[in-house]
């Protein structure tokens, strides 16, 4: 990218930084974001834009058409919500709203976004259309799926769409992705024995057991991943919550126990064996202890699919950017989940990380309380954003 342009964005850096800092002060959980979604239009609106808002709630969109020739239209996408964990950063812009916070960076995803689109307001100099989309409740409460039910992509057609995360343990200004399959589908699951429940002391062999199936239950999934998934194919099964039973008296056995955590996988089929296998358990076990289950299993998600075509856009536009060494086009797999897939079913596109370093409190990384995203990656985020514009549309020569 040439060095205008480069400076041009920097100088950005302030004001992006004061809107990130005042967005990651006052987060909001997903589908709540009345405050966030409001800030983003009235930037948008104050820099020239035509806004649509109100998009599968609290989602945002404004348009940009070149200054050139040219009928392909792209869509950017940043997400905006927050998560439910107390910060503990101590920072003077900390979270204002008690056990919310932006944990995972959502606050600079939306900085940057509202950055490009300042930027090529400012300078569009490309032929076509870029789609601003700032996305509500990525984080497991169906922003993208509410917002394409509710027209995006008719309101806003688009050849391919293009994401954006950031990622604490990359090196700074560093980029990664890969074409296929590059982040898992992340599902919930919930597993409720019944039983008798008893007398833990006096008459436990009167009673069915629900404590001990729990726990033959727990042990016998570590089998599906071993045994029943190929060793080429990658999943996940773990465990994240247990509860029966009382502290308060801990000689009666429980009549109930709750099970549920999440799974992981790549493919569709993978995902089907695990479903199949966890209820065949559930059931089966649940008959040999003369008790009965209940199982539930949520299927959140789909696996982030990178189209080939527009991960080569995508790895070329970094390139463009940071340097071809900076930039890896064959990451590990990821077992995180994004709510990104949804897109990238609709529409052409892919998905990209971006390396901010371990700046500012970011060392324990994403989902912890002493998270917050470094300033200093603002620029590399905008300036990914308007490479990928003209890679796709069009712009001046590098």
């Amino acid at each position: 990218m040439d060095e205008i342009t480069l400076t041009r964005i920097r100088a950005l850096q302030p004001e992006l930084s004061a809107i990130r800092r005042d967005i990651h002060a006052h987060p909001e959980m997903g589908m709540e974001e009345v405050r966030t979604s409001a800030l983003v239009a009235e930037k948008l609106r104050a820099w020239g834009f035509d806004v649509a808002e109100g998009i599968g709630k609290y989602g945002v969109v404004a348009s940009l058409k070149g200054n050139r020739p040219g009928q392909r239209a792209i869509g950017l996408r940043c997400d905006m919500d927050a998560l439910a964990i107390e910060e503990a950063t101590g920072l003077p812009h900390a979270s204002t709203n008690k056990g919310v916070m932006h944990a995972c960076g959502h606050d600079g995803h939306t900085a940057m976004l509202l950055g490009a689109a300042r930027h090529l307001k400012e300078h569009p100099d490309f032929g076509g259309t870029v789609h601003f989309i700032f996305q509500p409740a990525e984080e497991g409460r169906g922003g993208a799926r509410a917002m394409i039910a509710d027209g995006l992509f008719d309101r806003f057609p688009v050849d391919a769409v293009y994401g954006l995360h950031n990622d604490p343990k990359m090196p700074f200004g560093t980029f990664a992705s890969r074409p296929g399959p590059a982040m898992a589908a992340g599902d919930r699951w919930v597993v409720t024995f019944r039983g008798t429940g008893g007398h833990g002391g006096a008459a436990p062999h009167l009673a069915t057991d629900v404590a001990v199936l729990q726990a033959q239950f727990v042990l016998a999934m570590q089998t599906i991943v071993a045994r029943n998934i190929a060793a080429v194919d990658a999943a996940v099964i773990s465990v994240g919550a247990i509860h029966g039973g009382s502290m308060a008296s801990t000689n009666v056995m429980p009549s109930e126990m709750v099970i549920g955590g999440t799974a992981r996988s790549y493919t569709e089929a993978v995902r089907d064996t695990m479903e199949r296998r966890m209820r065949e358990l559930a059931t089966g076990l649940a008959a040999s202890f003369g008790c009965s289950a209940e199982v539930t299993y949520d299927r959140r998600g789909t696996a982030v699919v990178n189209h080939a075509e527009q991960t080569e856009v995508a790895l070329a536009a970094a390139a463009d950017l940071a340097g071809a060494d900076k930039v890896d086009g064959n990451p590990p797999l990821i077992t995180g989940g994004e709510d990104f897939s949804l897109m990238l079913q609709a529409r052409p596109g892919a998905f990209m990380f971006m390396g901010i370093g371990a700046g500012g409190a970011t060392s324990e990384g994403l989902h912890t309380p002493t998270y917050d995203f470094n300033d200093d990656a603002i620029p590399n985020g905008v300036g990914y954003w308007v490479s990928v514009v003209r890679k796709e549309l069009g712009g001046l020569a590098e």
